[in-house]
């Protein structure tokens, strides 16, 4: 039986046949006076069962161990170990329609989604209520606003338990105390007069005050207990710092930076009261 013939019984490429021959899962037969590979029913078994094999999903480093002499692991072994990585696929597709059921739900209702993209449901709805505030309010809606969504989506996809914990508990909270959102507003509005106000300038600790008294107390506990970027140390408290003050105007990012120092100082105040 020749090459060709050989995989046209198995099923598979002739160019399978010769890559297993090359990472030595399929013996390669002597060759015959002509030059040609002779192959025999025990190749044709063999063959057809790496291709059972590799069908289930099993690489083929493990379809070497099930297949040698000396294998450390059997069969049922690799199997077994198969069907858990197939498990834990399955519950992580489950996890991941859900969220996409929740998002396109979510899109039905309010007739879209936020621009900062895809984002948890507990801040797709803060969004949505910003939007609200916004819509209420007069003239355009401060840019301020726009970047606070950009930063808080960034925090909700980083990965970062402590930081997605602030956030929770100000979101919580943003929905829960009455003002919350207009008292927000009203400091993203001070944030965007200083666009070309002078750092010195004493709107710049009426603003900074004022992004204190928009955070909700909710939060600031969060960052008291150990949550949040305001809470880190080191290279991590120096990253966040630095996303938050990023191309704003001078003014702009001294307000921001004494708002932070104020809510360190409240943050030490409590902890040092604990």
């Amino acid at each position: 039986m020749r090459i060709g013939e050989l995989a046209a019984l198995a099923g598979v490429s002739t160019r399978t046949v010769r890559h297993y021959h090359h990472v030595g899962l399929l013996p390669e037969p002597e060759r015959r006076a002509n030059g040609y590979r002779e192959y025999g029913l025990r190749d044709a078994v063999a063959l057809a069962r790496v291709r059972r094999l590799t069908e289930l999903g099993i690489g083929l480093e493990e379809v070497r161990d099930v297949l040698a002499d000396d294998a450390e692991r059997e069969l049922r072994d690799v199997l077994a170990e198969l069907d858990g990585d197939l498990a834990r696929q399955e519950a992580a597709i489950r996890e991941r329609r859900a969220r996409l059921a929740g998002l396109l739900r979510r899109a039905e209702e309010v007739g879209g989604l936020p621009e900062e993209g895809p984002v948890s449901e507990q801040l797709a709805e803060l969004f949505a209520e910003m939007a609200r505030t916004s819509a209420a309010l007069p003239g355009p809606e401060p840019a301020m606003a726009a970047r606070e969504r950009e930063l808080l989506a960034l925090l909700d996809a980083s990965g970062d338990s402590r930081a997605q914990g602030a956030m929770a508990a100000a979101v919580r909270e943003m929905f829960a105390a009455p003002g919350s959102m207009e008292r927000a507003y009203a400091a993203y509005g001070l944030l965007d007069a200083l666009a070309g106000a002078a750092v010195d300038d004493p709107r710049v600790a009426q603003a900074a005050r004022a992004v204190v008294e928009s955070v909700p107390e909710g939060a600031v506990a969060a960052i008291a207990a150990g949550a949040g970027p305001v809470a880190g140390s080191g290279r991590e408290a120096e990253v966040w710092t630095e996303l938050l003050v990023m191309e704003l105007a001078p003014a702009q990012a001294e307000a921001m930076r004494m708002a932070m120092r104020m809510i360190g100082e409240e943050r030490d105040e409590r902890a040092g009261g604990a």
